[in-house]
């Protein structure tokens, strides 16, 4: 008698990869009955949970509590000179914070109903894949839908010597068991920033190399520069326009970087911070017909469909900016199209979307829509409005004085085109921008507002009155 093969399991759903959007999604459909199976390689919950947003904020978090303590004498309280870093409970707080989300993560996968699966998936056909599990063993699953949800990790760039300089990744980092006493930061992006920030508040001497002319790229100059003198003015070495051309690591430990300048920069660590890759090797995507683009990202309309019937593909692998908030609208796409495929609603589509992002350094940058410089290469007939966070009564109040708010408003129209507040809790400030942002408004309904008083987001009627704001 021939044999047919391993048994397949049909499901209406199968999610190949458990970040934000896709698990949310199986959550939900789970929920409304339909039979769903989630598989997720080991990170219970996604990277967001595990190595990105939650570990890295709580980190950031504390160095903001040691960073106060240091200043205590000023918002007069004594005592307070001896503060240290504990990094066994730096650690434990961190991996206290993970741990219960993980925990939350997987009674809520379990409660849903879905079949939650922990295992490698490989593509053996359309819409079908072979799980080998992490226990052992294996299981055949097809969808009559498949959604790619496979993420991103950290990206180690082909300079000589890296590869074998056991280089820390963002993810690695986390597991510090003690600080170094230097480091190198390759890199000055959102990643890079924000762990030199960290790192340097923590003891350890810190130098940011970057290629680019500036740290963080996609910022206007001045916004770019306000963040680099703060590092510098904070000890931090920054520099710029330094192309990393070799890595080596000596028996010491101490690691190296010559730069093409010929110049060369030496600590005790490094931190490879110059972007992320998507996971797509090794699961035989081409095998499921989809196709992916010169970076090995997954193709996709803006209806997140792939190039094969019945896949879509979701948050950083589908291309989407990589922030946990924009996988979390992927979703809200993906449940709407699902739906819009089987004769339900309209279709929603991933274009236009404002999607704002913050950098969690201190001061923190929150940032949405355009750039300056972006809304004049649109052709837009710009006016700037831009002020100094000391003019803030709040930012007296609290003592965090640095930063400037600047936002881009069309001469026009009057609409608010972008903003990028550098300062403290510009994370929450920025969201009534968006907000305004969203409904259309002028810059002068947000000026006249009657916002609370004292609050940091207060600020936004005073950085949109003429004493601020230019001809």
């Amino acid at each position: 008698m021939a044999d047919d093969g391993p048994e397949v399991e049909e499901v209406d759903l199968l999610v190949v990869g458990g970040g934000k959007a896709g698990k949310t999604l199986a959550m939900d459909l789970a929920k409304a009955g339909q039979k769903v199976a989630m598989i997720e390689r080991a990170m219970i919950g996604g990277t967001c949970i595990n190595v990105a947003c939650i570990p890295t904020k709580t980190l950031i978090n504390s160095g903001r509590v040691l960073q106060t303590i240091r200043r205590a004498a000023e918002f007069g309280v004594a005592g307070a000179d001896d503060a240290q870093v504990d990094l066994k409970l730096l650690r434990h707080r961190k991996e206290d914070v993970v741990e219960t989300m993980v925990k939350g993560q997987l009674s809520s996968f379990t409660g849903s109903g879905m079949d939650f699966i922990l295992g490698e998936a490989t593509f053996v056909g359309p819409r079908t894949v072979v799980v080998a599990l992490n226990d052992g063993g294996s299981r055949t699953l097809r969808g009559t839908d498949v959604v790619l949800n496979l993420g991103t990790e950290p990206l180690l760039p082909p300079i000589d010597g890296l590869a074998q300089a056991k280089v820390q990744t963002s993810n690695s980092l986390l597991r510090l068991e003690s600080l170094p006493e230097s480091i190198i930061v390759l890199g000055g992006g959102y990643v890079g920033c924000e762990f030199a920030d960290l790192l340097n508040t923590l003891g350890v001497k810190v130098t940011i190399v970057q290629g680019g002319p500036q740290l963080l790229a996609r910022e206007d100059e001045d916004i770019s520069g306000a963040i680099s003198q703060r590092f510098v003015d904070a000890g931090i070495t920054v520099q710029l326009g330094a192309r990393a051309d070799k890595v080596t690591r000596a028996a010491d430990g101490t690691v190296t970087v010559t730069l093409a300048s010929g110049d060369s920069v030496a600590a005790a660590d490094i931190l490879v911070a110059v972007g992320r890759r998507p996971m797509t090797g090794g699961i035989n995507l081409e095998g499921a017909g989809v196709e992916l683009d010169e970076r090995g990202y997954v193709k996709v309309d803006d209806q997140l469909r792939t190039t094969a019937a019945g896949v879509w593909a979701a948050g950083d692998v589908a291309g989407t900016p990589q922030f946990t908030h924009a996988s979390y609208d992927d979703y809200r796409v993906l449940k709407t199209n699902l739906a819009a495929a089987n004769g339900e609603g309209a279709p929603r589509s991933t274009s236009g979307r404002l999607i704002p992002y913050c950098v969690f350094t201190t001061p923190e940058l929150g940032r949405v829509g355009l750039t300056e410089q972006q809304a004049r290469d649109a052709g837009h007939n710009v006016r700037i409005a831009r002020m100094p966070v000391t003019a803030i009564p709040r930012a007296r109040t609290v003592g965090h004085l640095d930063g400037v708010w600047k936002a881009v408003i069309d001469r026009d129209t009057n609409k608010i085109l972008g903003a990028a507040l550098l300062g403290a809790e510009a994370s929450e400030a920025i969201a009534v921008v968006q907000m305004a942002m969203l409904a259309g408004m002028e810059y002068t309904a947000v000026r006249d507002a009657i916002l609370t008083h004292p609050t940091i987001a207060e600020g936004l009627t005073l950085l949109f009155t003429p004493a601020y704001l230019a001809d």
